[in-house]
């Protein structure tokens, strides 16, 4: 039974997303394929928590894929601060898939220098760790 004060949504226009289906901890590949990171949370504008929302608002519009070093806080609890998240802007995403594409190389995001520091100073020093065995 329909209660009538519910209102049928208007058509939106746009793709709508289930963040937590379709964006976050999802692997971002840049325009080559590469690997650049995953995606550990969203940067949305519209308003802001616990405060009222009037009938007729717009819905939150998502502004950029944050990520960073989100690990401890997710075993521990707690936020890490803003100045800590790398952001990617929703403008340079191409494709939501199966993985994040990107339209831009993720060189200049440096949003994968966590993998690259990885690679570099654990990886490189196994042996057999600075060749790829193809």
């Amino acid at each position: 039974m329909t209660s009538p004060d519910l209102v049928p949504l208007p058509p939106v226009a746009g793709r709508i997303l289930d963040a937590q289906l379709h964006l976050l901890d999802r692997q971002v590949l840049d325009t080559d394929g590469v690997p650049v990171t995953t995606v550990d949370d969203l940067e949305l504008s519209g308003p802001a928590l616990g405060e009222e929302i009037p009938v007729g608002t717009p819905a939150p519009v998502l502004d950029a894929l944050l990520t960073g070093p989100v690990l401890g806080t997710r075993i521990f609890g707690g936020r890490p601060p803003s100045s800590r998240l790398i952001r990617i802007p929703w403008k340079d995403v191409a494709d939501v898939g199966v993985v994040v594409r990107l339209g831009v190389r993720g060189g200049p995001l440096d949003a994968g220098w966590v993998e690259r520091w990885v690679r570099d100073k654990i990886i490189a020093r196994i042996p057999g760790g600075r060749h790829d065995p193809r």
